[in-house]
């Protein structure tokens, strides 16, 4: 096993300290404070009304888009394309407006039929007073969070020569200390930058002269300590791979392509494994970890199954289970992580968050459901339809519980719910 005590000392540190400067119910960051899309929250309403549960506002003007929401000392952020430009916004606890600042230009569809699904993609992520939020075009920013004022930009794939994804960008930056983004370009693969200036780090070597071929995936960094190693795990268009934070050194990769090189759930890590899953009839793959030599890491693919190929709702792992959606394999899902064993099978699919023991299932035809997070079945507790108006969009952002409240997002409106016990 490689010892990196310094290094391990200060990332230790780092995480620390942004636990400190949370509240125990924000969710300061794409998928929450640790990216394992699970809120730390108890307390909760384990049972809705049949109506569902009471809804405390709704905010309206977010534009088109599928970001969800970020939540911080008592601030609500998020984004949306309003009027072919990309916005960051900022809203009070009861849904007031406080500031809105412009973030680039957007993804202009190259194939008729993709011009349904434009608008933001990425969360803006919330860090020691700044966020950061990336266009859909790969514009990189840095916001005050109090007053929306820019501090710094850079266009990623501008600068490092990057082709433009089919549906936009899509990634939310992951800061640890430092911010960390996939550039995907041909003058760099991926991007350690000073958090505060915005100053380059390091660069990875470009996607071309590495084993981690493909272009840009739909997915956003995931932070493990594994091997001796702090590692940024990802996706590429046709690979798994992870980097060492430290140096941008490619790792270890695992070739994991569909047929539309859209690569778009979010990988998990836990215990020495990491658990991808792509859709169009791909399926799911547990790929073990560990140290190769003195400087190397071996990627060794434990089982692969068609079952849960995750489209782009997002994974769940809780005591030993895997919760998601899959496509091509359709229907909701429970899976044992070691090994891809179905524990239930449901009809539906879509996106999903966990609090409090319990499964927040939103469904691409907008039922919003709470199911227990359990693997012995599939068991519905309560369940309401979340209002489209006359709005056409697509049921596709991820659902937020933070501070006792229940985030929806449907086009251009917010929904907050009050899911806290009584």
């Amino acid at each position: 096993m490689i010892i990196r005590t310094n290094i391990f000392c200060t990332a230790v540190l780092i995480i620390t300290l942004t636990v400190i400067t949370a509240a125990a119910g924000d969710w300061p960051d794409w998928h929450g404070p640790d990216r394992t899309n699970k809120s730390k929250e108890t307390g909760l309403l384990k049972q809705w009304p049949k109506e569902g549960p009471a809804l405390l506002w709704t905010a309206k003007g977010l534009g088109d888009g599928y970001s969800t929401v970020s939540t911080f000392g008592g601030t609500i952020y998020t984004a949306g394309v309003v009027d072919n430009m990309n916005y960051v916004f900022a809203f009070d606890l009861g849904g007031k407006l406080l500031w809105r600042t412009p973030a680039g230009g957007v993804w202009e569809a190259t194939r008729a039929f993709a011009r349904a699904y434009r608008g933001s993609r990425a969360t803006p992520v919330v860090n020691d007073g700044m966020v950061y939020y990336l266009s859909d075009t790969g514009l990189l920013v840095a916001l005050d969070a109090k007053t929306g004022a820019q501090r710094w930009s850079l266009n990623i794939r501008e600068k490092y020569n990057a082709a433009m994804p089919e549906y936009g960008y899509s990634e939310s930056p992951l800061i640890v200390g430092r911010l960390y983004v996939a550039a995907y370009g041909k003058k760099a693969g991926a991007l350690c930058l000073d958090k505060k200036t915005g100053k380059v780090i390091w660069e990875s070597a470009p996607k071309a002269t590495t084993a981690n071929r493909g272009d840009p995936a739909y997915t956003s960094f995931i932070w493990a300590e594994n091997s001796g190693y702090r590692q940024l795990i990802s996706f590429s268009s046709t690979h798994v791979y992870g980097i060492d934070s430290e140096t941008g050194r490619y790792l270890w990769t695992v070739p994991m392509h569909n047929s539309r090189d859209n690569n778009c759930a979010d990988v998990i890590f836990h215990d020495g494994h990491v658990f991808a899953s792509t859709g169009y009839g791909i399926g799911s793959k547990l790929i073990k970890l560990e140290p190769k030599g003195k400087s190397d890491v071996s990627a060794t693919v434990v089982y692969e199954t068609k079952l849960m190929d995750n489209h782009h709702g997002g994974l769940v792992l809780h005591e030993g289970h895997v919760y998601g959606a899959g496509h091509e394999s359709a229907g909701w899902f429970c899976l044992d992580f070691k090994t891809g064993q179905q524990k239930w099978r449901q009809a539906g699919k879509g996106s999903m968050t966990f609090a409090d023991g319990m499964l927040y299932m939103y469904d691409e035809k907008g039922t919003m459901s709470l199911v227990k997070a359990t693997p012995s079945a599939f068991t519905p507790v309560s369940s309401f339809e979340v209002p489209s108006g006359n709005m056409k969009s697509h049921f596709w952002a991820r659902p937020v519980v933070s501070n006792g409240v229940l985030y929806v997002r449907y086009a251009d409106h917010l929904y907050a719910y009050d899911i806290k016990a009584k």
